[in-house]
């Protein structure tokens, strides 16, 4: 079975411990797959919040998810304190990658590793829109450099 494969950035921008409640243990004992992308939704909102923004208004410009990769490294368990990394990566016109990466915290062991690819969208008009100005100024002090287009 071919594997996906995920290239992680060097640096992350931005970290936050994320405790796992019950809600996101499957049936297996350990956060279910669904869950996984719960906690990088989690995630994406504190960096987000860090820098003042939301997913509904920047500039008046919301967010939408074009796609994701979960690469899984371990298991996680009901009361597992993560931390959580995300900085972003490979703007365009519409958008940029968000990637993700979660450690457990006492051990500093990887467990799960992500990406998401986000553009912004008008609500209203149903159509995607060009990335806001203040978001590429924010983004730009965690960007590598080079990377902006």
């Amino acid at each position: 079975m071919a594997r996906v494969k995920l290239d992680l950035p060097q640096s992350f921008a931005f970290s936050t411990p994320i405790e796992i409640g019950i809600g996101l243990i499957n049936y297996g004992g350990h956060l279910g797959n669904d869950s996984a992308l719960t906690l990088v939704h989690e995630a994406r909102l504190r960096f987000l919040a860090s820098f003042g923004f939301n997913e509904l208004d920047i500039e008046g410009r919301g967010l939408i998810q074009a796609d994701a990769v979960l690469v899984y490294k371990a298991q996680v368990h009901w009361g597992d304190v993560l931390i959580a990394e995300v900085t972003v990566d490979d703007f365009n016109k519409y958008g940029c990658d968000f990637y993700y990466r979660f450690r457990q915290r006492d051990t500093g062991r990887d467990v799960l590793h992500a990406k998401t690819g986000l553009v912004f969208f008008d609500y209203a008009a149903r159509r995607t829109v060009s990335v806001p100005p203040s978001f590429i100024v924010a983004m730009g002090a965690v960007a590598p450099q080079g990377e902006n287009a």
